[in-house]
Formats: structure tokens, C-alpha cells, sequence
């Protein structure tokens, strides 16, 4: 065994032994409280045959895309959509990145420069923790929603200050004081950016353009592999900024195109979200019954996304296994991909899931905390 292998051995035996060692599984005939198919976009029959007809419909196009969008992957048809979204959100313009790791990788990497300052809360996405390092602007992150945190690290800010939030976080479920927030930003002549991945669906367009607040942001990134159902993301901001991000964005330059397949799926998803509200109430209906049945224990969240905070890796492994034992699919979120002492049954619900379900499962879990 080489250097190289020995290290990687000695990695994994690590992970191993502290109860951190990931794997993949194979999907399950388990009941669905584990995805982020909110609204049940990604098993929507009405959805895949529109994808269908719309592909049908453009028999000229190719398999694949053949090449990054700026030398032989570029569609007048992605670049028409792409204004379509951004009129969607009442953006002035969008991009689109094969991916929301992409998106985030690419907007916080090119962006910030040497002596800027990014400012995010302490929960905020892998992603955008990625591209804030690849930077090499200044990096402060604040107390998690916490407004006094976030104004003394603005008082430290240097050249530009781009200040980086979700509408809803995707561990903890819950939303950020963003009215107040944006005060702030106002006040300290700061850019705030919002990744609305998991609140586009449940709250329609997503929070920001519930609050009204679509020209206040300085950009939002929308993904399409949450209640989308299909894949993708979508940064909006302003015209220079997609100008920027096409000349500058190494993860939007330096790769393929999404192929046609793909760009039709999102254009078909939007032509859906707006005939879902039906979908939408079912999915708050379900929210709010399993809140109810749910004795203690929860982090406080009105999304999706509902959090059992269990404490450690053991703990949450076990207790998920006798979730999954029942027929239901919860899946625990182990350190170090939430902090230490932190970790949990991470409950996704959906539209779909039936009032039978829901209530055996909120049974499971009571039970399981009161043992």
C-alpha cells in the first residue's frame, strides 16, 4: 500500500471508529419523509409529460449540449427562459448553473475580491462557505439569526460587504429576521444575498417576493432540485451582474451546459409551480398536523423541513433506524455535517404524504423520546 492509499485508509478508519463514516444507499419502498420533493414535483406525471412534449416538440435539438455555453452549448431557448425566471421573480435578470452548489461556488468565488468582506450566519450552505473561500476576500460569520452578532461584524467590514443568508435553512427549517436584516445592510451600505433553495414552493415564489423585497436584495439563488422536482439553479440580480458572473464565473465558464432535457424540465416546472396552490395547502395542512401531534422536542420551523435534535451521532443513527423499521423513511443528519452535539433526524414533509403516515409517524418519535 502506497502513501497516498495509507492516508486514505487511515481517514476512513478514523470516520469509522467516531461514528462520522458516510455511505451510499440504494433508493427504498419506504414512505417519503426524507427528500426534498416538497410538493412532489420530481414524481409528478403531469410534469414528466410536458417534459416529454416539450422535448418532442424540439426534435432539432441534441442528446447533449455539446460544450460550455460559451463556445458551443448556449441555447436562445435557455437564454429565453432565463429571462422568463427573472420576470417570474420580478428579477431584472438570471443565470442559470447546472447545479446549486454550482451556483453558489460560482457567484461567491468571482464576486467578493481581496480585501472585500463576506458576512454569513454560521448555518448558512457548504456551498457558499466554499466560494467565500475561494475568494480570499474577508470572512466573518455571525450568531445564527442574531441581529446584534451580525451588525458588529458589518462594523468590521472592509471594500465591499456582501452580507449572505437562506430565506430557509436547510438543517434548522426556520427563517431569518430578513426586514431587519436588510435594515442593517441599508444602514452599514452593505449587499445582501439570499439563497431561497428550500422556501421557493411552500412560500410561492419564495420569501423575499412574499415580503415584497425583489428590488431591495442585491441577488437571490433559486434552485430547481428542491420543490422544483428537477435540477439547476438560478442566480437573479441585476443585468451587470449576469454580464459579471458570464465573464468571471469559473464554475458557469469551465464546464458543459446543461443539456436541452434539463433546461426543458425547469421551464416545464415553472409552468406548473404557478397551477400548485392546491399542492402548497396540502403541504401546510401537513405541516401543521404533524406539528400539532408532535408532543416536544422540535426546532421551532413553519417550513418543510422539521428537526429533532438528538445530540450525537449514536443517538440519531438509532434512533432513525427504528423510524425506518416502522416503513418510514427519516434519515439522521450526523456532525460533522451539523455542528457537535448538534446532531438529528432531519423530517422532510410533503404534499403527498397522507394524514396516516404523518400521525405514525409523529407516534414513532414520541414514543421514542419518552423511552
Amino acid at each position: 500500500m502506497n502513501t497516498a492509499e495509507e492516508f486514505i485508509k487511515a481517514k476512513l478508519d478514523e470516520r469509522r471508529s467516531n461514528g462520522t463514516y458516510r455511505k451510499l444507499k440504494p433508493e427504498s419502498n419506504l414512505v417519503d419523509f426524507c427528500s426534498n420533493d416538497y410538493l412532489g414535483f420530481a414524481r409528478s406525471p403531469i410534469l414528466k409529460k410536458w417534459i416529454e412534449e416539450e422535448v418532442n416538440a424540439n426534435k432539432h435539438v441534441l442528446n447533449g449540449s455539446t460544450g460550455s455555453r460559451l463556445l458551443s452549448g448556449n441555447l436562445a431557448y435557455t437564454e429565453s427562459l432565463e429571462q422568463e425566471i427573472a420576470d417570474f421573480h420580478q428579477a431584472e435578470a438570471g443565470l442559470i448553473y447546472n447545479s446549486g452548489y454550482d451556483a453558489n461556488l460560482g457567484l461567491f468565488s468571482a464576486l467578493p475580491q481581496r480585501g472585500d468582506t463576506i458576512i454569513t450566519d454560521e448555518l448558512i450552505h457548504a456551498s457558499i462557505i466554499d466560494g467565500a473561500r475561494l475568494s480570499h476576500a474577508n470572512r466573518f460569520t455571525f450568531r445564527h439569526n442574531d441581529l446584534q452578532s451580525l451588525e458588529e461584524k458589518l462594523k468590521h467590514a472592509t471594500g465591499n460587504c456582501y452580507v449572505v443568508i437562506e430565506s430557509v435553512y436547510s438543517m434548522d427549517g426556520d427563517t431569518p429576521p430578513i426586514k431587519e436584516i436588510l435594515e442593517l445592510t441599508y444602514e452599514y451600505k452593505a449587499n445582501l444575498i439570499v439563497d431561497e433553495a428550500h422556501a421557493v414552493g411552500l412560500y410561492g415564489k419564495g420569501l423575499i417576493s412574499q415580503l415584497g423585497l425583489e428590488t431591495e436584495v442585491f441577488a437571490r439563488i433559486v434552485t430547481f432540485g428542491k420543490a422544483m422536482g428537477c435540477h439547476g439553479a438560478i442566480v437573479l440580480g441585476s443585468k451587470l451582474l449576469r454580464e459579471y458572473l458570464v465573464n468571471f464565473s469559473r464554475s458557469f465558464i469551465y464546464t458543459t451546459a446543461a443539456s436541452f432535457h434539463q433546461i426543458a424540465s425547469i421551464k416545464m416546472t415553472y409552468k406548473l409551480l404557478p397551477q400548485s396552490e392546491a399542492e402548497i395547502q396540502k403541504l401546510r395542512n401537513n405541516i401543521n398536523l404533524f406539528k400539532q401531534h408532535m408532543k416536544q422536542g422540535l426546532l421551532t420551523s413553519d417550513s418543510a423541513i422539521q428537526c429533532l435534535v438528538v445530540g450525537s451521532n449514536e443517538k440519531a443513527k438509532g434512533m432513525a433506524m427504528q423510524i425506518q423499521n416502522t416503513g418510514l423513511d427519516v434519515r439522521p443528519i450526523l456532525s460533522p455535517t451539523v455542528p457537535k452535539g448538534t446532531e438529528r433526524l432531519r423530517i422532510c414533509l410533503h404534499s403527498f404524504n397522507t394524514h396516516d403516515d404523518l400521525l405514525l409517524l409523529a407516534d414513532t418519535i414520541n414514543n421514542l423520546i419518552n423511552d
